[in-house]
């Protein structure tokens, strides 16, 4: 072990975890209001996750339709989470998102335009109106870059790249910095702060089918739970309806649903176009803009103004599923998105450019001619680490969290589109949040050296062992567990027997050997993120099979439907007086009158309202 007196450290007033949309603009308030940042990122600077979102960022702008507002934008995200949303962060989102986005055009963001100079917004799945403002087909790419130019201008934030946070350090209850692990060299690094801000992302490296990176292990999660802080509504994760799914090195690599926002169609091996199939009565009657829609959509008929394509994402990519399941699906398993023979070639070149690019060089599939094959893949974690809705602080004082890593938002469904303004939205509240926390103490934390070197010791036993499992074979199985137990539908027994082999994988994850040294060891790393994938896992389950219905991303089996006592309580996930995992129902405040009144309202009360 390092003799800790060689251990770098630096200081900060506030230490953001995360360098992808949501972390950059949480360091961004905070550097506006005069405090020393750090920002850690697992990777280099701009290659964070958020450029996998490509189809845009949903604000209410009314740019293509005046009609859109606030209002209706709530009501989508409502309605799309199945009324499990944080009212007052949904609200927030909604109202704050269109400031967000003009913030980010200011800051040199280059957006698609319509004739008459004003940014474009396109369709998405689940949304009334086209909202999402975008940038071609990589809008992510666009945030993360104007992100990234504006922060590095800042004075006061230092970015500590290659950089792998392994723990939080606490005084008393308090957070006081977090230990870090310099991924190229392998020497350890402590961080004293006196805030730290989450933005780790999701976890979905937990399954064997995602569209995630390699740096989404879940280490917000991880490490806020082993803190003291809460996760809630884990269970609800989205598998995003179109993933390549052809060849087997590209599986899950995601296809932007813009594809089906600029008029892309989902056909099976049959030549069926069958998202007419998959409408319950119950949501086209909720979802379509006017019970004229909901019949036309129900009787099939191919002209209706929104395409069923663009129903939520888990209605979708549970359709595709049933197709597979019901032999009609693509020779590799998935459907067939087609939009060669609905748009032009040159204007799919034009609006889908890194598509295009994506399954020419990848696939060797040239979608203005062919079809692609796509299937469901785990896309988005909607919920996370459990925050106050206005200040995105953590049940632990001087924790925050923002963007994926955060629960609440989204509820038992993301919109598309939504998570990119959640980035900003939130990212911004929680360097407030920061802010006032840091203003209301009336001294600094002390960083506990003696924490710093047990988690220190916990990360080099991996190299010290005589014996141990290879963590890629650990990893693969624990892939393998996820995607067979708890995958797109679940029932009781696949969640316990999955629950099972998880207990026993932990056993093995606690022994876990990488040869070698420190030094440029993929497999040390690897070792690492799986005991924190391994709690992502573990609590995602729990809280699936504890969840007796089927609602949003969650679809139960043996208990179909979504049942109304559900709806009034979330899934507590937390650590338990002897240090173990805990599960529990909570119930849901009442709503605010004037926000269920919103939720709830027709759109023809909702529609060019400018109040509030």
């Amino acid at each position: 072990m390092d003799d800790p007196s060689e251990i770098q450290t630096f200081e900060h007033d506030v230490l953001v975890i995360g360098a992808g949309g949501a972390g950059l603009r949480a360091a961004i308030e905070c550097a506006k209001l005069g405090y020393d940042t750090g920002l850690v990122c697992k990777s280099l600077l701009g290659k964070a996750h958020t450029v996998m979102a490509e189809g845009g960022m949903a604000a209410a702008m009314g740019n293509m339709d005046e009609r859109d507002n606030w209002k209706i934008h709530f009501r989508d995200t409502m309605r799309g989470g199945k009324f499990l949303n944080q009212w007052r962060m949904a609200e927030l989102h909604a109202r704050q998102a269109p400031d967000r986005v003009r913030e980010l055009e200011e800051w040199g963001a280059v957006f698609d335009r319509t004739e008459t100079g004003l940014i474009h917004q396109r369709n998405f799945g689940g949304h009334r109106y086209p909202r999402l403002a975008h940038v071609g087909d990589r809008t992510g790419l666009e945030l993360i870059r104007t992100l990234q130019d504006h922060a590095v201008h800042q004075d006061n934030i230092t970015v500590h790249m290659e950089c792998k946070v392994v723990d939080l350090v606490k005084d008393g209850d308090r957070v006081s910095g977090a230990v870090a692990v310099w991924r190229d060299w392998g020497r350890f690094v402590n961080f004293k702060a006196k805030a730290v801000i989450l933005a780790t992302g999701g976890g979905g490296r937990a399954w064997s089918v995602t569209s995630n990176s390699w740096e989404y292990s879940g280490d917000g999660y991880a490490m806020a739970y082993a803190a003291g802080a809460e996760l809630m509504d884990i269970e609800f994760t989205q598998f995003h309806p179109t993933g390549m799914v052809w060849p087997p090195s590209v599986k899950g690599i995601l296809v932007t649903e813009g594809v089906r926002g600029d008029g892309g169609i989902l056909k099976n091996s049959e030549g069926e176009r069958f998202m007419f199939n998959y409408i319950p009565e119950r949501f086209a009657s909720e979802t379509a803009d006017s019970e004229e829609e909901a019949n036309r959509w129900l009787a099939g008929d191919k002209a209706a103004r929104r395409p069923p394509e663009l129903l939520t994402r888990d209605v979708v990519a549970k359709a595709i599923r049933a197709e597979v399941e019901a032999g009609r699906g693509s020779p590799h398993g998935g459907a067939f998105l087609d939009i060669a023979s609905r748009v032009p070639a040159e204007e799919i070149k034009r609006k889908l450019p890194s598509m295009y690019h994506q399954f020419k060089e990848l696939a060797q599939v040239d979608i203005t001619q062919q079809p692609m094959e796509v299937g469901p893949t785990l896309h988005y974690f909607m919920g996370g680490i459990r925050v106050d809705h206005d200040s995105q602080e953590t049940a632990v004082p001087g924790l925050f969290a923002c963007g994926e890593c955060a629960a609440g938002m989204h509820g038992a469904n993301r919109l598309g589109g939504n998570s990119l303004s959640d980035l900003l939205v939130f990212g911004r509240l929680a360097g407030v949040g920061a802010d006032a926390y840091i203003k209301a103490q009336t001294g600094a934390p002390v960083f506990d050296q003696v924490q710093a070197d047990a988690a220190l010791k916990r990360t080099t036993d991996i190299l010290n062992r005589e014996e141990g499992t290879n963590p890629f074979l650990l990893h693969e199985e624990l892939q393998e567990i996820m995607q067979e137990h708890v995958g797109i539908v679940r029932e009781k027994a696949e969640l316990e027997a999955g629950i099972e082999k998880l207990q026993a994988l932990k056993l093995a994850v606690e022994k876990v050997k990488a040869a070698g040294a420190s030094q440029y060891n993929a497999g040390w790393h690897e070792a690492i993120d799986l005991s924190s994938l391994v709690i992502t896992a573990e609590a995602a389950a729990r809280a699936a099979l504890l969840r007796e219905e089927s609602r949003g991303a969650h679809t139960r089996l043996d208990f179909e439907d979504e049942r109304e006592e559900w709806g009034q309580v979330n899934i507590v996930v937390g650590k338990d007086g002897a240090g173990e995992m805990s599960v529990r129902k909570e119930q849901r405040p009442e709503p605010p009158t004037e926000l269920s009144g919103i939720a709830r309202a027709s759109l023809e009360d909702l529609e060019g309202s400018t109040d509030g």
